[in-house]
């Protein structure tokens, strides 16, 4: 991740429609911002850096050592499930695919963890991976327990008390090519147990940076029909 994030199309392409998203919804003035599992801080360091003031929490030491290479400030090392913080601390939580990985136990804990560290006007931003009958080598490689609908994210939302904004799918555009590639897996499965992460796009990744990113307004405002991806805006 520390390695490809930063030019990597499809980090590029999420970036352009996470600042549609939070453009469109998210107008709290400098909010205190819990990017809750960081991974290796490119999020937190650039753009939401932008927004408000960002602390990072993340279960992983060695993702935290990545986030210090980029001179991130705030740091916990935590778990989503039980946050080392005080009630009511941040404006805005950020989670971008972590829910939905082995190491989270239960989502609905999580969710009552975000739920309880922010304000009582405060917002959530969840991305996840789409469609469970999507599974493929990647999802293997990421430890991936459970992909999600936007009806299900709705519910989980739902139950643990936020009132759900915008609800979207997003990566829509290339979902075909997602689907072939997921489905050729299954007949021909490779040899290898990269992630997605690992293909190298070449010359083509400006082109499918271009493709995700160009889905940005439409993702923020009316929203998509279905996607690779969820993303949802949820009110406390």
């Amino acid at each position: 991740m520390y390695q490809v994030e930063e030019r990597h199309w499809w980090y590029q392409g999420m970036e352009a429609v996470t600042r549609a998203v939070l453009n469109r919804w998210v107008h709290i003035p400098q909010p205190r911002i819990l990017d809750a599992g960081c991974g290796t801080g490119a999020a937190m360091t650039t753009y939401l850096a932008e927004y408000g003031k960002v602390t990072g929490v993340d279960l992983y030491p060695q993702a935290l050592d990545f986030c210090r290479k980029r001179k991130a400030p705030r740091l916990a090392c935590a778990s989503v499930l039980n946050l080392p913080f005080a009630s009511a601390s941040f404006e805005l939580v950020t989670s971008f695919d972590v829910l939905y990985e082995r190491a989270v136990s239960s989502d609905v804990v999580a969710l009552a963890e975000f739920f309880r560290v922010l304000t009582p006007t405060g917002r959530i931003l969840l991305r996840l991976p789409a469609y469970d009958w999507l599974r493929g080598q990647h999802d293997k490689r990421v430890h991936t327990n459970l992909r999600y609908t936007k009806k299900l994210v709705k519910e989980l939302l739902e139950q643990n008390g936020f009132v759900v904004e915008h609800l979207s799918y997003a990566n829509t555009w290339l979902f075909p090519l997602a689907l072939i590639k997921r489905l050729s897996e299954r007949i021909f499965p490779p040899k290898d147990n990269q992630s997605d992460l690992a293909l190298n796009a070449g010359v083509f990744n400006n082109i499918l940076k271009f493709i995700l990113a160009s889905e940005a307004p439409f993702t923020a405002h009316i929203g998509l029909p279905y996607g690779l991806s969820v993303i949802a805006v949820g009110r406390k």
